[in-house]
């Protein structure tokens, strides 16, 4: 009886762990967990996540045309979850992360597999990857964390993109990811960066197109407000390259009036 109390004891304390702390714990070689979709995501299991998708259509897709059937984890249809992610531990430090959506792990007896963890955990986990350098892992960190289900946020890719002790790279993976996977809160905070004059350029930029990904009632009159008013020059003109994209009837408008200014 004793030994059964000690046990589920141990089991408690394990899972009530930080992510983090169970990551750093567990041996070189690959670290698996996985954690909830939210609503519209789906994935075949190896190579194509997408993501908006209601009823059959999908806004947005990412196919991942090296995946390699010999070095790769599973097989499965296309599912709404669970997001999946494998790390690579090398010397204690994670030198590779990976994101699929659907399927099942396949058999690997090396492997440390953390099971299934919850979304708030994941996600801190995930973010703090993301700003911790300038690694491919830290730009591949934040896809992940915008699939998970019953977490908002935006206001931590903002506050990333707003860092200057955060790499490029990783600003501008997050002004992205803002422009693809945040509501209207996002896009008021995209426009606020565009405008901060103190703010790299590069990731202005970035904020531009985040915002052209953005649906055209959101997108679009940010867009025209930067055509319009902005004082940089080169984001005016991106922004009215973005708009050209858009076939929507406002930026034609937009283009009538500057051209006919006297």
């Amino acid at each position: 009886m004793k030994t059964l109390a000690l046990l589920l004891l141990l089991a408690g304390t394990a899972q009530a762990q930080s992510l983090e702390k169970r990551i750093a714990a567990a041996p070189d070689g690959s670290v698996r967990f996985s954690f909830s979709a939210r609503p519209g995501v789906f994935g075949n299991g190896r190579n194509s996540i997408s993501w908006g998708c209601d009823q059959g259509n999908c806004r947005h897709r990412q196919v991942d045309d090296n995946w390699d059937s010999d070095d790769h984890d599973w097989d499965a249809p296309c599912d709404s979850g669970p997001v999946r992610v494998a790390l690579r531990k090398s010397s204690g430090r994670i030198t590779n992360l990976r994101t699929y959506v659907g399927g099942e792990w396949r058999p690997n007896t090396s492997a440390t597999d953390l099971g299934v963890v919850g979304t708030k955990d994941a996600t801190s986990y995930l973010l703090s990857v993301a700003a911790r350098d300038d690694s491919r892992v830290a730009e591949n960190a934040i896809f992940p964390a915008v699939l998970a289900d019953s977490v908002t946020i935006w206001p931590d890719l903002l506050k990333m993109a707003k860092d200057e002790k955060v790499s490029r790279k990783v600003r501008r993976s997050a002004v992205f990811w803002l422009g693809q996977a945040a509501g209207d809160a996002a896009t008021r905070g995209l426009t606020d960066l565009v405008a901060d004059g103190d703010q790299d350029h590069e990731v202005r930029e970035s904020a531009v197109f985040a915002l052209s990904q953005r649906p055209h009632e959101e997108g679009v009159p940010a867009l025209i407000r930067i055509a319009k008013d902005n004082k940089d020059p080169d984001l005016r003109r991106k922004a009215i390259f973005w708009l050209g994209q858009s076939d929507d009837p406002r930026a034609l408008s937009l283009f009538e009036e500057l051209l006919t200014k006297p």
